[in-house]
């Protein structure tokens, strides 16, 4: 799958992965930043899907994803 420019690839999940592709403005969000931080704590920089991998639920990341517009 073709990722749009001003967009990147992620991977989310806390058993199963699912991946998103999300506009890069969420890299901003200091929610999103938190996310990231535990990304950092669980995988290091090693990601097992090859991609950003977020340890989280499917539902929370969705949910703030699209309060924060970046689908």
């Amino acid at each position: 799958m073709d990722i749009p420019k001003g967009y990147f690839a992620i991977y989310v999940g806390e058993q199963e992965k699912k991946r998103f592709v999300v506009s890069v403005s969420l890299l901003s969000e200091p929610t999103f930043q938190e996310l990231l931080h535990q990304a950092e704590e669980e995988f290091g920089y090693n990601h097992p899907m090859g991609g950003l991998t977020i340890p989280c639920s499917e539902d929370v990341f969705t949910d703030l994803a699209s309060r924060l517009g970046a689908f």
